[in-house]
């Protein structure tokens, strides 16, 4: 799938067919509260120690006959998040250890657990978007055939892919909280939720 989606998008980006305007972002994006979700260190994997996983349940309208896709990565592009790809999830728990991540699911529906091997599973579907702190575990449990997730990255930070082993996590306890906050939230904006969930403590929902 991934290199279907590659060809697809280098053919929108040449031509602009099925990408949004302004107009359409605009008229994509509605108002949805954050769910918050921390999770602990579990020796495998370290988790953010101050930020939460927040997850909006769909605030994004995918507005026929636009690419869902498209419409993700330029609303994620107009934020500051860059870097987008174009897959599922892996089914294997990894975690980034230098740099946050946004996934807006493009099509279908997935259970993904987050949080490492004592974390939670949560069911996304089409118009959810997942944005991850530093060091949040992540591994696809199961999907439906037409699955398709947008991901990307904030300017500050280092992509990186990280294994659950005791001596990883050790190393990434000491980088993962010197991550910097993205200057925007991936969805809403320099106002959206995100910049004020992940200014507080101690407010989310424990797994």
């Amino acid at each position: 799938m991934s290199l279907i989606e590659d060809i697809k998008k280098l053919a929108e980006n040449v031509t602009g067919w099925r990408r949004p305007d302004r107009r359409h972002l605009d008229a994509a994006v509605r108002p949805r509260k954050p769910n918050v979700f921390r999770f602990k260190p579990d020796g495998l994997v370290p988790n953010h120690p101050r930020w939460p996983l927040v997850h909006y349940r769909g605030p994004v309208r995918l507005i026929g006959p636009l690419d869902p896709a498209a419409i993700f990565e330029d609303l994620f592009a107009r934020n500051g998040w860059s870097g987008s790809w174009r897959n599922g999830v892996y089914d294997y728990l990894h975690y980034h250890s230098r740099i946050h991540e946004v996934m807006g699911v493009a099509r279908g529906t997935a259970v993904v657990q987050f949080g490492g091997t004592h974390g939670r599973r949560l069911r996304v579907k089409a118009g959810d978007v997942v944005i991850l702190p530093a060091g949040t575990g992540h591994q696809c449990f199961s999907a439906s055939q037409d699955f398709l997730v947008v991901g990307a990255y904030p300017a500050r930070g280092t992509y990186d892919v990280c294994e659950p082993t005791p001596e990883a996590c050790e190393r990434a306890l000491k980088t993962v909280p010197k991550v910097p906050p993205p200057a925007k939230d991936p969805v809403y904006g320099k106002n959206g939720p995100l910049l004020r969930v992940w200014k507080r403590t101690g407010r989310a929902r424990r797994a």
